[in-house]
């Protein structure tokens, strides 16, 4: 649902963005194998996988990493797959309220711009499936040195419903980050 004014805006948009993806997990962590210096590969790394399959048909993937729930290393991560050209850094896991959930007050203080919207939408969509349980939902995305950042949840659904909100919007995202 476009109107004819965004669409048209659209066209100016890249088609094709490099995107770095980052599972957050202390056990995947352990299970993942390292193919290279920006690529692991992990069978049990369905929510990863996902984000990756959803976005190889029309995107380059710069970067896949899987690290345990740790905030510094995280940083690291973001730092080094925005250095090998990541516009867009998306990353699942870590965002709920236990303790070892650090991905949201690692990354929301880098933010130069928040995409409040995308957390709004993404809230109100778990609330139509799952109820008042998405009071727990912290999906969030924000915009750091013209890169976009994207935390999504680590459950394989709710890592759908993100790349359904955001992938058709990347494009659009990097051209106005660049502005």
């Amino acid at each position: 649902m476009q109107s004819k004014t965004m669409t048209e805006h659209k066209k100016h948009s890249p088609l094709q963005v490099k995107v770095g993806i980052i599972t957050l997990s202390d056990s995947k962590s352990v299970s993942s194998h390292q193919e290279d210096e920006n690529f692991v590969s992990s069978t049990e790394d369905l929510s990863g996988q996902i984000i990756k399959e959803s976005l190889a048909d029309q995107h380059e993937i710069v970067a896949y990493q899987i690290i345990p729930d740790d905030a510094d290393l995280l940083l690291e991560t973001i730092e080094k797959i925005r250095k090998v050209g990541a516009q867009i850094i998306i990353s699942t896991g870590g965002t709920g309220i236990g303790k070892r959930d650090i991905t949201i007050e690692t990354i929301k203080p880098l933010f130069d711009k928040e995409l409040n919207g995308f957390g709004e939408i993404f809230r109100y969509e778990t609330y139509k499936e799952l109820g008042t349980g998405a009071i727990m939902t912290r999906a969030t995305a924000g915009v750091w040195k013209e890169t976009l950042l994207v935390a999504l949840p680590g459950s394989p659904n709710a890592v759908q419903l993100g790349m359904k909100i955001i992938k058709p919007e990347l494009g659009h995202l990097v051209k106005h980050m660049k502005q």
